[in-house]
C-alpha cells in the first residue's frame, strides 16, 4: 500500500476495524474484573484465596494458550480463529449467568464460574493474537507497530470500559446480567467477523514451538524485565502510599494509563521512523527514569510523575520489540512468534506481585520500585544488544 494520506486513512481504517473484536473480548474480560471477586467471597462465602483463583485462572489459561493460539492464527486464518474466540467468550457467558442463579448451591456456582473463566482465557488468547494477525496478512509487516499499538490501546480501553459497566450492571440489575452482556457483545463479535472477507494465509514453512522460542527469547526477556515496572506499580502503589501516609494513590495508576496511551497516540508512525531497537531502548530509557523517581520519591507529587514517565515508557516497548520479533521468524510464523512474546508479557505479570512481595517483606516496600528498576536497564541492555546485533548485519558486506 502506497505511503499517501489517502492510504494512510484506509489502512488505519482497517486496523481499527479489526481491532473492534479484541476491544469486544477486553470489554468482556473487564466487566466481571471488579465483581466477580465480591460475589465468590460473599454471596458464595468462599475465602479470599478462592476469589483469587477464580480471577487468577483465566490469566493462566491465557498464557498456557498462547502458542496453540498463535498456530492456529497461522494456519487456520485469523477470521476463523477470531469466530472460533467468540464462541468460546458467548459459551464463558452462559455458564456466567449460570452461575448467578445458583447461589444456593455454591459449590457447583463456583465449578461453572471456574469453566467460564477457562473459556475467557482462551478466548483471549485467540482473539488478542488474530485480531493482530490479520492487521499483518493484509496491511504487511510495515504496519506492525501500529497494529500492535492499536490493538494495545483497545486492550486498555476495553477493560477500562467493562470493569465499571459490571459493577453499574451488577448493582443495577443483578449478577446474572454480566453472563448476558458477554453473551451479546461476543455474538456480536461472531456476526461481524463472519461478514469481513477471509484473512489471508502466509505460505510457507512452519517452525516448532521450540524453534520459535529461541528466536523470540531476546525480545521476550527485554519486555519482561521492562513490564515487572508496570506489574510492580500496579500491585504495590496502594500498600506504599499506605505505608507513607499519603492519600490518592490511585491518581498514579491514572497517570500510568493516560500517558500510555497518550504517548501512543501521538506517536503512531515513531517506530516505522526510527526503528524498533532504538524506540525500545529510549523507551526502557524512560521507564528507568520514572521507576528512579518511585524509588527516590519523598512526596507524591514526584510519584506520580514517576507513574506518568513509566507509563510513557512502556508505552511503545511492546510493539517496538515486536517488529524485531516479526522480522526474525518471518510473516510465515509471525502469529506463533507474537504469541509467544505475549507469553514473556503474561509472565511478567504474574511473576510481579510474588517476586515483588516477597521482596517485600524482606527490603521493604520502597525495595521493589529498586529491584523493578534493576530489571529495566537488564531489559534496556537486552535491547541495547540487540539493536548492535542488527547494525553488524545491516553493515555486513553481501555474501556471494
Amino acid at each position: 500500500m502506497s505511503d499517501t494520506p489517502t492510504a494512510d486513512r484506509a489502512s488505519t481504517l482497517l486496523i481499527l476495524s479489526l481491532v473492534i473484536f479484541n476491544f469486544i473480548s477486553f470489554i468482556s474480560i473487564g466487566i466481571p474484573l471488579a465483581v466477580l471477586p465480591g460475589y465468590v467471597h460473599e454471596s458464595l462465602a468462599f475465602s479470599a484465596t478462592v476469589a483469587g483463583i477464580v480471577i487468577g485462572v483465566q490469566y493462566l489459561v491465557t498464557l498456557l494458550c498462547r502458542p496453540l493460539a498463535g498456530r492456529l492464527a497461522d494456519e487456520l486464518g485469523a477470521r476463523k480463529t477470531v469466530m472460533i474466540g467468540m464462541l468460546s467468550c458467548a459459551a464463558s457467558g452462559v455458564l456466567l449467568f449460570i452461575a448467578a442463579w445458583l447461589t444456593a448451591w455454591p459449590v457447583a456456582s463456583l465449578v461453572i464460574l471456574l469453566v467460564s473463566r477457562v473459556l475467557l482465557g482462551f478466548t483471549q488468547s485467540l482473539i488478542g493474537i488474530s485480531a493482530i494477525s490479520w492487521g499483518l496478512n493484509t496491511l504487511g509487516a510495515a504496519h506492525t507497530p501500529r497494529i500492535i499499538s492499536w490493538n494495545g490501546i483497545a486492550a486498555y480501553g476495553g477493560v477500562g470500559v467493562g470493569a465499571p459497566l459490571g459493577v453499574v450492571l451488577a448493582n443495577t440489575l443483578g449478577f446474572w446480567s454480566l453472563g448476558a452482556l458477554t453473551l451479546l457483545l461476543s455474538l456480536t463479535g461472531y456476526y461481524l467477523a463472519s461478514r469481513k472477507g477471509p484473512a489471508p494465509l502466509n505460505p510457507g514453512k512452519r517452525l516448532p514451538f521450540g524453534q520459535v522460542l529461541w528466536k523470540v527469547m531476546p525480545h521476550g526477556l527485554s519486555l519482561a524485565l521492562g513490564t515487572m515496572g508496570y506489574g510492580t506499580l500496579s500491585a504495590f502503589i496502594a500498600l506504599y502510599y499506605a505505608a507513607r501516609g499519603w492519600d490518592g494513590a490511585a491518581w498514579c495508576l491514572t497517570a500510568y494509563a493516560c500517558t500510555f496511551i497518550g504517548t501512543r497516540l501521538l506517536f503512531p508512525n515513531l517506530i516505522n521512523r526510527v526503528g524498533g531497537y532504538p524506540v525500545a531502548i529510549a523507551c526502557l530509557a524512560v521507564e528507568t527514569l520514572g521507576l528512579a523517581l518511585l524509588w527516590a520519591a519523598n512526596t507524591p507529587t514526584v510519584t506520580l510523575v514517576g507513574a506518568a514517565l513509566t507509563g510513557c515508557g512502556l508505552s511503545l516497548l511492546y510493539p517496538a520489540l515486536g517488529v524485531g520479533v516479526v522480522s526474525r521468524v518471518g510473516g510465515t510464523n509471525g502469529s506463533a512468534g507474537l504469541s509467544v512474546f505475549a507469553m514473556f508479557f503474561d509472565l511478567a505479570l504474574g511473576l510481579a506481585g510474588a517476586i515483588m512481595g516477597v521482596l517485600a517483606t524482606w527490603a521493604g516496600l520502597r525495595s521493589v520500585f529498586l529491584a523493578a528498576l534493576l530489571m529495566a536497564i537488564g531489559g534496556l541492555l537486552i535491547a541495547w544488544t540487540l539493536d548492535r546485533a542488527q547494525r553488524r548485519l545491516e553493515q555486513a558486506p553481501p555474501s556471494r
